[in-house]
Formats: C-alpha cells, structure tokens, sequence
C-alpha cells in the first residue's frame, strides 16, 4: 500500500481534531492510544478491506473523539467515482457466502449481513450508514468524517461489525416522487441502490 503521503495528511489532521476536541478549560483531551486524567485509554479499532480476489484496496480507522466516532477511510487501486461506503451489521468478510436472514441468496460478502442499525429504521438513518466515498483519477480516496450514531466499542461487541465498499453510488432513498411515484421502493430504502459489493473488511 502507498502510504507515505497519506500517513502524514492523517497525521496531521488527526492532531488538529485532536487538539480542538479539548476540555472546555482549553486543556486537549487524550491522544487515540493514550490515557486521560481519569485511566481511561480512548478506543480506536481498525478494518483493512479487500475485494473478492484477496487483494487489500484500503483500511478505515475509527477513533473514540469527543463529538462521537471519527472514521477515517484511505483506499486506492478503484475505478475513480462515487462509491457506497456502510457498517454492515456482522462480522465477517466471505467471497461467494450465504446472507444470514437468507441462505439462498448468495454472493460476494453477503455474509456481513445488512447495515449497521437496520432494524431500526430505514436507510439512511440506520447506524451504518455513512457518507459516499470519492475515489479520484489516480485511484486514491481519503474519507474523514464524525458519526454520533455508534460508539467505537460497539462495532467489536456482539457478532462484530464489517465496512463494507459498494460497487455503486449511494443515493441515500432520496427518490422523489416526480421520478418514482410513492418515493423510493423497499429495495431502495434497504440499501440505497448502492450495488453490489466490491471490497469488505472485519472491525477489529
């Protein structure tokens, strides 16, 4: 992986955030891996993702800072363009698997079940659901972005979380009724129309 210019932008804007997620009193809060005043070492876990093939195309990073969950998405080697970028609710990562809640329905990944927080609504207020990824032309895409929806200890308890890339946009059900009469179907409110599923990691 190409990480060299990458690492360092992370680096350097993880410290900035960091740095502005202080007390009120001005004082900053604790470093991801070190502990704060009263023990307690701030939570990060980690995904690398791969495609069906094996091959790595990025790693996600989510840190515990104070506004919530910070996830930070670095891949390359995609096609450029917009791509769905979710928590899948289990974790597990199987080319060719059977869906839990369906065991005929087979396909790359199924096995990391739906999003994150599907049962308690519908896309895109589950849990899982995050703003698309952009890969540009060289096939490199940085994603940072703060979630409130999901604490970072609670992707690794239970049966685990995975990040799952899509092979399509994300449209996030927003299909308004001048295109679709009565809106978006079950399908799309599901999933958001994002395809099938390109590249998946385990949170560990």
């Amino acid at each position: 992986m190409r990480r060299n210019r990458w690492t360092a932008a992370l680096t350097g804007a993880g410290a900035v955030l960091l740095a502005g997620c202080g007390s009120p009193d001005g004082e900053a809060g604790p470093a991801i891996g070190e502990t704060s005043a009263a023990g307690e070492a701030a939570s990060a876990s980690r995904a690398v993702l791969r495609n069906a093939e094996g091959a790595e195309v990025g790693t996600v990073l989510f840190s515990e800072v104070s506004a919530g969950t910070e996830v930070v998405a670095e891949m390359q080697g995609l096609e450029p363009g917009f791509y769905g970028f979710h928590v899948h609710g289990t974790g597990l990562c199987e080319p060719d698997s059977a869906a839990p809640d369906d065991p005929a329905s087979t396909g790359d990944f199924l096995s990391a079940g739906g999003h994150l927080g599907a049962d308690a609504g519908e896309h895109p207020e589950h849990a899982g659901d995050l703003p698309s990824l952009y890969v540009t032309e060289n096939g490199e895409g940085l994603l940072m972005v703060v979630t409130d929806r999901f604490g970072v200890d609670e992707l690794t308890a239970g049966s685990g979380s995975a990040v799952l890339i899509h092979s399509g946009p994300d449209n996030f059900a927003n299909v308004p009724e001048r295109y679709a009469q009565g809106g978006p179907d079950e399908a799309t409110r599901r999933t958001g129309d994002a395809g099938s599923r390109l590249a998946c990691g385990v949170v560990e």
